[in-house]
């Protein structure tokens, strides 16, 4: 077969059985492309994790409508250490069909221990590469050696150089791959060997992105010394201290053809930051230009020129991977908070090609998200695709660790990048490991942060959804599934204005060893705002210089925590589409979002709205029905403008997850 998936898929044909039962111990129905398969061959399934929580879905959801004659095709996945659907309960095991698919399966001659711990996305190539080159049975080693070749593009042996050894790391962060470690072990192993990268902090900048940027940052100023001593006249280079963070030579070759290729996209992203320099006019004629801070304003307009460009090439695809997505809404959200910062200094022409570009990609994420959305809450919750895996991931986390899971209610992500440039001029020292998650649909507090919280999706807390009562006990709750206790678990939530002494009082308790807080000042700003995004932006920006994130994070790293940020959604400037006179039929009445307890009534205000959106019910209890207002409109007055969330759009959906540390020292 051409493609793995189809050994899967085959096995999948509609009205054979109302009910299978899948032994997947390597979670291969959770890759995007077979969910989307199993989906689109009219499957639902449910992964069998929990108990009672498997239990609530089976019953509302599909034993009720069996009861009623209603066929449906469900999947139920046990995900196990072996192939034995024993574990299932017996009514189960009694009616269903009963199948097993497994990593051994796909790729026979491989180790199974380097395999599984790939991203299933990565398997296409490892496939292909199979097919194509018919290894034999390989060892552990050489699977490594095979899968870095053949699905990442890299040749260990081959690196023999720096200017080798950069290539491969850019073109590896700069596209965000995700690369398990035990072949990063084995890549690191491998150059270990050539003297030449002896000094390098290979365990540091091979797994780590943000390390290695951190990395090439540092020593952008001494490459930019040596260009100036060698090619002008008179100048000499100085012999500074630099006070690197990262170990390694100081001189980097940034103008080799396979480096330079990468350094315009990456001070364009925002990815390395321009500097100052005191020969900058001169350095302005060379090629190096990008990353020297010449004319704020001139170097603004250049790299919004550049983003435009790069973006608009780059806009992900209907079938992309949802990580795709993810690094394109940094990019967005990098080119938003430029244009903001520049005000009135935006070019018409370039206003023009952000209200083309904006439409561009309304119109594909919008289109992505009706593909791909569904199948986002079952992927694997390490790392975290939606904020309701957050949770799961940090449970990995606390062992001799303690934890604080930080929500800052409705922060975007292009107000998160104006948040982190102020506290990097207040705490210089702190690094920030910076990656977005999925929120939930629709875009709101009492379903997205309570599925944060929950660490489940919306469709298990159905008698909460509307409000946000319950947060705190499925807090707790989740973590003594864990195996923690009550005094071990702190939340307090109305953080921003003060509330310092709150933190200090929790974290003073000695038993404590995970605490959830939210901080809603951003949100508070929204409710209230008057000047559209701009506004957001410039309090977001005199909030953040007051100083309580600054001191919130010294706190909680003083007292040695582990600090996660993120939110529960963004939000965007809307324009009323007008306002649906339902009376009192809908549940809940958002700016951009309507609640409907049933298709008939959402149907009749639907007919009025034709431009809006039927959300279905994607993880979401049955008698919750979400219509979303069009585009970039809100269910408000015509004309009439608001920043405001329950939407669709990259702003609303995509969330920054960040892990706050102090740099190594």
């Amino acid at each position: 077969m051409a493609n793995w998936r189809e050994q899967i898929l085959k096995e999948f044909t509609s009205q054979v059985a109302r009910l299978t039962l899948v032994a997947d111990p390597d979670g291969l129905l959770l890759e995007e492309g077979v969910l989307q398969g199993i989906r689109e061959r009219g499957f639902e399934l449910i992964p069998f994790e929990d108990h009672v929580a498997f239990r609530f879905a089976y019953e509302s959801k599909f034993r009720s409508r069996w009861d009623r004659g209603e066929h449906t095709d469900l999947v139920v996945v046990l995900r196990s250490e072996s192939s034995n659907l024993n574990n299932l309960p017996y009514d189960l095991l009694e009616a269903g069909r009963k199948l097993s698919f497994s990593i051994g399966e796909l790729f026979p001659n491989l180790s199974y221990p380097v395999v599984a711990a790939m991203d299933r996305n990565d398997f296409d190539a490892l496939y292909r590469a199979q097919v194509q080159h018919n290894p034999g049975t390989l060892g552990d080693n050489m699977t490594k050696e095979f899968v870095l070749r053949h699905v990442f593009e890299i040749a260990p042996e081959l690196i023999k150089q720096p200017s080798d050894l950069l290539r491969v790391l850019l073109r590896r962060h700069y596209r965000g791959l995700s690369i398990p470690m035990i072949l990063d072990e084995r890549f690191i192993e491998v150059l270990r060997q050539n003297d030449l990268f002896e000094d390098w902090p290979l365990e540091k900048i091979v797994p780590d992105r943000d390390a290695f940027f951190v990395f090439l940052q540092e020593r952008w100023p001494v490459f930019l010394n040596r260009i100036a001593a060698r090619d002008m006249e008179g100048v000499k280079e100085e012999e500074a201290s630099f006070g690197l963070e990262y170990s390694g030579p100081s001189d980097l070759p940034f103008e080799h053809d396979d480096v330079r290729v990468y350094i315009d996209n990456l001070f364009l992203e925002g990815l390395l930051e321009a500097i100052p320099h005191k020969n900058s006019e001169a350095l302005s004629k060379k090629w190096v230009a990008v990353g020297v801070c010449i004319d704020p304003e001139k170097d603004r307009l250049r790299r919004m020129e550049g983003l435009l460009q790069s973006m608009k090439a780059t806009i992900p695809s209907t079938d992309a991977r949802h990580n795709e997505w993810l690094l394109f809404a940094y990019r967005w959200a990098e080119f938003m908070a430029l244009s903001i910062d520049a005000g009135s200094g935006v070019t018409a022409k370039i206003k023009r090609q952000t209200e083309e570009l904006c439409s561009d990609v309304d119109t594909a994420f919008l289109s992505w998200v009706g593909k791909r959305y569904a199948g986002l809450h079952n992927q694997p919750a390490v790392p975290p695709v939606m904020l309701h895996h957050v949770p799961r991931a940090l449970a990995r986390n606390v062992g001799q660790n303690k934890i604080a899971f930080l929500v800052v209610d409705g922060l975007a992500l292009d107000q998160w990048i104006v948040m982190r440039k102020v506290l990097h001029e207040q705490h210089p020292t702190i690094r920030f490991n910076e990656s977005a998650i999925f929120a939930w649909m629709p875009t709101i507090t009492s379903v997205s942060r309570q599925a944060a919280f929950a660490g489940k999706a919306p469709l298990y807390f159905p008698s909460s959804i509307q409000h946000t009562g319950k947060e705190e006990a499925h807090w707790t709750q989740f973590w003594l599934d864990q195996g923690l206790t009550q005094q071990e678990v702190a939340y307090a939530k109305g953080l921003g204005d003060g509330g310092l002494d709150t933190v200090k009082e929790i974290i003073s308790h000695p038993k404590v060893r995970v605490i959830g807080l939210i901080i809603d000042k951003v949100d508070k700003i929204m409710h209230g705002m008057e000047l559209g995004t701009p506004g957001m932006h410039n309090q977001i920006r005199q909030w953040t210089e007051q100083g309580f994130l600054a001191n919130l994070f010294d706190l909680l790293l003083k007292h040695e925590y582990q600090i996660f940020l993120t939110s529960d959604h963004g939000n965007i400037e809307a324009e009323g589409c007008g306002s649906p006179k339902e009376g009192a039929i809908a549940e809940m009445r958002g700016q951009r979002v309507r609640i409907y307890p049933d298709e008939l009534l959402r149907s009749q205000v639907k007919d009025r709205f034709s431009d809006s959106i039927e959300w279905p019910a994607v993880g979401l209890p049955d008698d919750f029905l979400p219509l979303l207002a069009p585009n970039r409109k809100a269910f408000i007055k015509e004309e009439d403008k608001i920043v405001g969330h329950g939407g669709i759009s990259i702003e609303e959906l995509v969330v920054p997850f960040v892990h706050i540390k102090q740099r190594d020292s």
